[in-house]
């Protein structure tokens, strides 16, 4: 996969079949738009093509919005290759871009800059200023600019459509089962591993502190049985989200990962996580034998059903 910071950076890309949107999570919606995008290209002798944008609109338009994304820009990346998608193009969004009529924005960049062939967007897809864009305009222009125009159904699981909202809310109230189904792949979470107060170590529990990139999404508070990946191998583990209350008063949200039949130092490296189910939630227990033994039942559980 081709990956550009801008559309003036594409060059020849070969009659490209195109979609827009910023694709957050790659859920089912998406990749059947990207299925659809490849199986185009195929039949045209072209390329498919998913123009976004960066930073995220909302961080431009609404810069007090708590923006919480289920993939950053590096994990989208990788689930986008993983589906065949041949050039991700991420462009820059600034206040004047968005001031940019949706008719300016197709002839200018789409037709003008791409030259697209097909262009294939989502059931209830708006662009352009004031999100006037929508499929009767495409029509329109798509008729008088001779572009190729297809719209793709929503994708419904039990009668509900997906999308990244209903994804996120999943995450925040802890159905990561519901989450997996509708993302089509698992969530995961990665970071650094920053310095703690090793409190962890003298309870038999060293765990590794996350710290995760701005905007990303952070699960229901609790703790969780993951999948921990380093230095391209697995290993089984505990993610737990709080504020580690029979510990100390601190107000501060840590998110610590102890990884089974793990030995070695992990301070700086890059951790990424895959949360396999809720566990229980966050609880301030009486005193530390209390604690670790909820932790060692949490250890047995995991081992027991996930190994």
């Amino acid at each position: 996969m081709k990956v550009f910071t801008s559309i003036e950076e594409c060059q020849n890309i070969q009659n490209p079949v195109l979609t827009l949107g910023m694709f957050d999570g790659v859920h089912k919606g998406h990749q059947k738009i990207i299925q659809q995008l490849n199986a185009i290209a195929d039949e045209v002798e072209g390329e498919s093509v998913l123009l976004s944008f960066q930073p995220h609109p909302r961080l431009v338009l609404q810069p007090d919005f708590d923006l919480q994304l289920i993939t950053t820009e590096r994990e989208k990346e990788e689930i986008l290759e993983r589906y065949q998608l041949q050039n991700f193009i991420r462009h820059p969004f600034t206040k004047a871009f968005s001031q940019l009529s949706s008719r300016d924005f197709v002839l200018t960049y789409l037709i003008g800059k791409l030259n697209i062939h097909t262009l294939v967007i989502g059931y209830d897809h708006h662009f352009g200023k004031n999100r006037e864009g929508n499929f009767e305009q495409l029509s329109q222009l798509s008729r008088e600019f001779g572009f190729n125009l297809i719209r793709i159904d929503e994708i419904c699981e039990n009668e509900t459509p997906i999308s990244s909202t209903k994804i996120r809310h999943a995450i925040k109230t802890g159905d990561i089962a519901y989450a997996r189904h509708a993302l089509g792949h698992s969530f995961t979470l990665s970071g650094e591993v920053m310095h703690g107060d090793k409190l962890g170590r003298t309870l038999g529990f060293p765990t590794a502190n996350l710290r995760l990139e701005p905007h990303k999404i952070v699960p229901k508070i609790g703790v969780y049985a993951v999948n921990v990946f380093h230095n391209q191998r697995q290993y089984l583990g505990l993610l737990s989200i709080g504020y580690r209350e029979t510990v100390t008063d601190s107000r501060e949200l840590r998110l610590e990962v102890h990884v089974l039949n793990f030995a070695g130092d992990l301070y700086g490296e890059t951790l990424t996580v895959e949360i396999l189910s809720y566990l229980r939630e966050e609880k301030k227990f009486g005193s530390l034998d209390e604690l670790v033994n909820a932790m060692n039942q949490d250890r047995e559980f995991t081992l027991k059903n996930f190994s």
